[in-house]
């Protein structure tokens, strides 16, 4: 925990330099208590279509244990914008969900 997947379109840009500026913001943040237990991942998407210029997007995905707030998820939601925003201000959607992982989430660490 905490996962945070970005889908974009193939032609945007999600590098290291993306992934590390996420980790650190939400490292940073008051309600990540473990940063060691951040998962930061990219999943370029070949294919999409959508409805505004220009025809690139991100889409942010972030995903804890249940037990945060509305207004904790909404500031970790704003962190995440606020990092997309900095590195890719050319593409044409920027978004972000948060949600919970189940209550049956397991892990196994080596």
């Amino acid at each position: 925990m905490p996962h945070l997947t970005i889908q974009h379109s193939a032609n945007v840009a999600a590098d290291d330099a993306l992934c590390g500026a996420l980790f650190d913001a939400l490292a940073a943040h008051a309600a990540i208590l473990h940063p060691e237990s951040l998962k930061i991942r990219t999943l370029p998407c070949p294919h999409w279509r959508i409805g505004t210029e220009p025809q690139s997007f991100a889409h942010a995905d972030l995903l804890l244990l249940p037990g945060r707030d509305e207004p904790t998820k909404a500031d970790l939601a704003q962190t995440v914008m606020a990092v997309l925003r900095s590195h890719l201000p050319g593409v044409g959607s920027l978004s972000v969900d948060i949600g919970d992982l189940s209550v049956a989430y397991t892990k196994r660490v080596l």
